[in-house]
């Protein structure tokens, strides 16, 4: 009998719920659901967890551990990252969904995060023997992670997730043109450690792991009138017009038209904004036309690692 594993990825955004069992190269989902818990929702520059998107959190644990209780999985992890990691009530937070829960949170950093995006990456076989240089948009930091198939080259953590950039820039909707230049020059004067690095590599690539990429692709494709699923649909390549096309077409929009894409799930309706600047801004910068998506992320890297 294979055992059973949970998995749960705790994001600013969004708390993920993976529950699975099998081989690590063949694993079964049977649970894979996820909550728009928005747990920086007001303060997540300000470093404080406020009280009703704390509450959503504790809901959502409890309703976490009764879906791991009721599948019998044997063995379960919690990982939090940028927004409990950095608020000054997440010690608070922790605490209490231990109380109420018993599930133990585990704080990762954003090595730690880093290493197992790639480790999901990895196992989704969306690497090669060439050098991609790896990037997952999170509501409080951006993971770059460069590497191939066989190794990790470089990683590194960057506290300028989508919420945050959307509270410092994107208060007035659409984004002016005036705001979008001020958060280019922001991503200009935090990232150069990226910058530095890919400037001595060769990178082939760039991998959006999971979040914002998964709705590029799938609004791509449903304009297009194909069928998308993300179950079946583990990879995707972008074709680099319609990816530009698409991230300045989401940058000049409004709440309003974005609310009305279907393909769009309500947590990433505003985010998306800021996530395609980050896209663009990247392709742009480090002159990467070859982008593709990867629907694996943190989850499946702490998955095999319990599966491993």
């Amino acid at each position: 009998m294979s055992k059973r594993v949970a998995v749960m990825d705790l994001g600013t955004n969004t708390f993920h719920l993976l529950i699975a069992d099998g081989e690590i190269h063949n694993y079964r989902e049977i649970v894979h659901y996820h909550e728009a818990v928005k747990l920086g929702e007001g303060g997540i520059n300000k470093g404080y967890i406020l009280p009703e998107a704390y509450q959503r959190g504790i809901n959502t644990m409890q309703q976490f551990s009764d879906e791991i209780k009721a599948s019998g999985a044997t063995e379960a992890r919690a990982v939090a990252t940028s927004a409990i990691r950095s608020a000054s009530n997440g010690a608070d937070f922790i605490k209490e969904v231990e109380d109420k829960t018993g599930i133990k949170i585990e704080i990762i950093n954003g090595e730690q995060e880093a290493a197992f995006i790639y480790q999901g990456v990895k196992i989704s076989g969306c690497l090669s023997a060439q050098n991609s240089l790896i990037m997952d948009i999170g509501g409080g930091s951006v993971e770059f992670i460069l590497g191939n198939a066989s190794e990790i080259i470089w990683k590194q953590s960057f506290e300028i997730g989508a919420a945050r950039l959307m509270d410092l820039f994107h208060r007035t909707d659409p984004i002016p043109p005036a705001s979008i230049e001020a958060l280019n020059q922001y991503l200009a004067n935090h990232l150069s450690d990226l910058f530095e690095v890919v400037a001595s590599q060769n990178v082939d690539t760039l991998i959006g792991s999971s979040g914002a990429f998964e709705t590029f692709a799938e609004v791509i494709e449903v304009e297009k009138g194909h069928a998308f699923d993300l179950n079946t649909t583990k990879n995707y390549s972008f074709n680099e017009d319609e990816l530009l096309t698409l991230t300045g077409k989401f940058a000049q929009s409004s709440h309003k038209e974005r609310a009305a894409n279907k393909s769009i799930i309500p947590v990433r309706v505003d985010m998306i904004v800021a996530a395609s600047l980050i896209t663009r801004f990247i392709m742009h910068k480090l002159n990467i036309s070859n982008v593709s998506m990867c629907s694996n992320s943190l989850k499946e890297g702490v998955l095999a690692a319990m599966l491993g």
